[in-house]
């Protein structure tokens, strides 16, 4: 069981919050993107009402296990500050005796955040003695990192995310039924686990992105010059074969927005997936498919979102997965979205705010959802 925050009296205490905020940052070292930052804030302002010292650890970047000035977290620090409308303090280090000496002499409603945890390479290897040089920083742990739950690192597992992990139970391990996933991205190979363990999980499969291509040619579709694997059309076909044997709907895309390349966008054109030109990629589902899904979804109560239906990035070729953002925006359903250009997707469609939950959490959303146990998650459920 993971004890709720509210639970805990956290007056005087001082309260390490494992963050997230390896967030991208321009070329002035400026956060572009706050998503990440702006979900901890309800948790960091709920120990300062609380009367916690909250004490913030993040990593940022790859640096290895090395100190190096571009991957430090005062650009972050001082965006926070601006967000909380309080001071941050940003401490040299995350472990050390000048780090001790920043703690003691925080007061109640203080915010302090750690240098780089990856400036030390006992973060990546869980090394016993780097978690016990954090721990000592604290008096409570709280992890609001879902996004690197599923890394056994250091201030992750060793030192021992609540509401990812209850939308994730809602929608998942005790869903309103129907349920329906709908999947896209790239390709078939990285997702295979997370098929196979819908299939016995969902009332209704929905799959699009390049990934859907592999399955159309498994059909025995022309897809033109379409990114497909080859090596897993048998996969394809299986995986069909046994949502059939299990009752699971699967809903393919009946037309496409096809174009000779990304750069071709003025001569983008929707074609049905049975008349796909030669030299033609597929780039994005197209309307008839969304009103294929908007068919299936309008009757479920329950949808999970993983995997873009199209290179969103490049127009026009966003329409497919901004208009399902749109469409899981509007659904009177619980409605999740999660993985690093799903919750993107969703951003710039401007439904993150419609959508019963987004994720921050990439490729830990994904574990999940694949049936695999998070080291994180389980660290914490084993101090309940």
């Amino acid at each position: 069981m993971i004890r709720r925050l509210d639970t805990l009296d956290l007056g005087g205490k001082r309260v390490f919050v494992r963050v997230d905020f390896n967030v991208p940052l321009d070329g002035e070292r400026r956060v572009t993107d706050d998503l990440r930052i702006r979900a901890v804030l309800p948790t960091i302002r709920r120990v300062v009402d609380l009367g916690g010292k909250v004490i913030l650890a993040s990593h940022l970047g790859r640096p290895k296990g090395k100190v190096a000035p571009e991957f430090s977290l005062k650009p972050v620090a001082e965006y926070l500050a601006g967000l909380l409308e309080r001071p941050v303090a940003l401490a040299p280090d995350c472990v050390g005796e000048a780090v001790k000496d920043m703690v003691a002499g925080m007061s109640p409603g203080d915010v302090l955040m750690l240098e780089n945890l990856r400036f030390h390479p006992g973060e990546e290897k869980n090394d016993e003695a780097f978690s016990r040089q954090l721990a000592e920083l604290a008096d409570v742990y709280v992890n609001d990192a879902f996004a690197v739950s599923h890394r056994a690192h250091a201030s992750v597992h060793g030192i021992k995310l609540e509401k990812e992990v209850e939308y994730f139970r809602k929608s998942m391990e005790e869903p309103r039924r129907p349920l329906a996933m709908v999947i896209g991205g790239a390709k078939v190979s990285t997702k295979i686990e997370l098929l196979e363990n819908l299939l016995d999980k969902a009332d209704h499969l929905l799959i699009g992105g390049a990934m859907a291509c592999t399955f159309l040619k498994a059909q025995g579709k022309s897809v033109g010059q379409s990114m497909v694997e080859d090596d897993f059309l048998r996969t394809a076909v299986d995986l069909l074969e046994k949502a059939a044997q299990k009752g699971v709907t699967v809903i393919l895309p009946v037309d496409a927005v096809v174009a000779p390349s990304l750069d071709a966008g003025g001569e983008a054109r929707e074609v049905s997936v049975d008349a796909v030109p030669p030299d033609g990629r597929i780039l994005d589902v197209g309307p008839r498919t969304l009103q294929a899904f908007e068919a299936v979804l309008r009757t479920c109560r329950t949808v999970v979102w993983n995997g873009p239906l199209g290179v969103f990035e490049r127009p026009p070729f966003h329409r497919g997965t901004f208009g399902l953002a749109e469409l899981l925006g509007g659904l009177d359903a619980l409605t999740v979205i999660g993985g690093g250009d799903s919750a993107a997707a969703v951003r710039q469609a401007g439904a993150a705010g419609k959508v019963s939950y987004v994720s921050t959490g990439g490729g830990a959303f994904l574990e999940m959802l694949e049936g695999k146990k998070l080291p994180g998650i389980e660290a914490l459920e084993s101090c309940g």
